[in-house]
């Protein structure tokens, strides 16, 4: 398992874990980003991600990127 911010852009990848206290657990689930489900990094800017999730494009910042484990 690695950080979202490692992730190779362009390429698929399946979250494991997504980590944090619950109010960020819940704040990312309702963006779309649950256990099992794909995402994709579109471009990586400073550790900052814009993702493709669930057929919607999402920022992403460096720290909420960090929770997201795939």
């Amino acid at each position: 398992m690695m950080p979202l911010t490692l992730a190779e852009t362009g390429e698929e990848n399946i979250i494991r874990k997504i980590g944090g206290k619950q109010e960020i657990k819940a704040h990312l689930e309702n963006l779309g980003f649950v256990v099992g489900g794909a995402v994709t990094v579109v471009s990586a800017i400073g550790g900052n991600v814009i993702v493709n999730v669930k057929n919607s494009r999402i920022a992403v910042s460096k720290e909420m990127a960090q929770k997201i484990l795939v």
